[in-house]
């Protein structure tokens, strides 16, 4: 029987280790031409801006599961599910409240690229954006790197002040409030934005060579978090899924039209993971990560959630 997995359950079960997991798994098993994606698609609610309905989905056979992830987005929030199915015609296997998973995964997809693009060394993190997502992100790459110290920007100062606090205290590591995006760049080894931003949080003139750049906002074609320099600058550029990057991320696109990237150059991560390219080839290239949040992400960690749901006897049984 199916099972149902509720948000507190979910937390009681996922750790941004069993995250990191799941998403290098089905990164690898990607590049062996093994696992579907389905981009993202969204239908209106209401007028533009109002809110809209999101589903996407993808397949991993070799697992035995097929799936996906939908959710409702508006003015009031939005509440995310995941539907797993058997891929041999099992019929469902569970729904997955996926608020919390998707945070923790958002920032796992992050902490993989890092582990496999920024440079060895690498121990300071300069983070943009101070909100719901921006916990994971920093911590999962201080899951992947020996990070000593990070700091944060974000418009408002008492979020990015309690921030750094509930950071620092929460990962160990010296997390200060910065009073601009360029004094949070710096000198950072690696740099998180993960903003809802419609025009750039993060230029050129602020980067260093040998930095890695994790873009985790800019979902929508209506989002911009770095500039077109910025984007130039950039040595190797790699997605999550680049036909999902093609109709949704903003910068590159822009930076496409304008001349100043080509689509020949975006690499898929799972190339990148599974060895076939390189996510770096020495210390003073700079490369980004283009996190899109795709289904296959999403389908991996919530197989294993239901593995171990299913091992320990948490979640609903529903009828039928």
């Amino acid at each position: 029987m199916a099972l149902y997995i509720t948000e507190a359950e979910v937390s009681s079960l996922l750790t941004m280790e069993i995250a990191l997991a799941s998403l290098d798994k089905v990164f690898r098993a990607r590049s062996l031409g093994v696992v579907g994606n389905i981009p993202r698609g969204r239908l209106p609610l209401g007028p533009v801006g109002t809110g809209s309905y999101n589903l996407m989905g993808a397949s991993w056979p070799n697992e035995g599961i097929v799936g996906h992830k939908s959710y409702a987005a508006g003015p009031g929030g939005a509440s995310f599910h995941v539907m797993l199915y058997g891929a041999s015609g099992e019929g469902l296997l569970a729904i997955i409240e996926a608020n919390r998973m998707g945070q923790v995964r958002t920032g796992a997809a992050s902490g993989i690229a890092t582990r496999y693009m920024a440079r060895e060394d690498a121990s300071t993190v300069g983070v943009i954006g101070s909100g719901y997502q921006a916990e994971t992100q920093l911590e999962a790459v201080a899951a992947v790197r020996d990070i000593k110290s990070a700091k944060v920007y974000s418009r408002t100062e008492e979020r990015r002040n309690a921030y750094a606090d509930r950071m620092s205290e929460r990962l160990g590591i010296d997390v200060q409030p910065a009073d601009s995006a360029a004094a949070a760049v710096g000198d950072s080894d690696v740099v998180i934005t993960v903003t809802n931003a419609a025009e750039p949080v993060l230029t050129g003139e602020m980067l260093n060579m040998g930095t890695h750049i994790n873009a985790a906002g800019g979902n929508s074609w209506t989002r911009c978090e770095l500039d077109t320099h910025a984007v130039a600058m950039c040595d190797v550029v790699a997605t999550d899924d680049i036909d999902q990057a093609k109709i949704e991320c903003g910068e590159l696109m822009r930076a496409a039209d304008s001349g100043h990237f080509s689509w020949e150059k975006l690499v898929r991560l799972d190339r990148i993971v599974s060895g076939l390219r390189s996510g770096r080839d020495n210390p003073e290239q700079v490369t980004l990560f283009e996190s899109q949040g795709v289904a296959f992400e999403d389908l991996a960690v919530c197989n294993t959630l239901l593995k171990m749901a299913k091992e320990q006897g948490i979640g609903t049984q529903l009828p039928g």
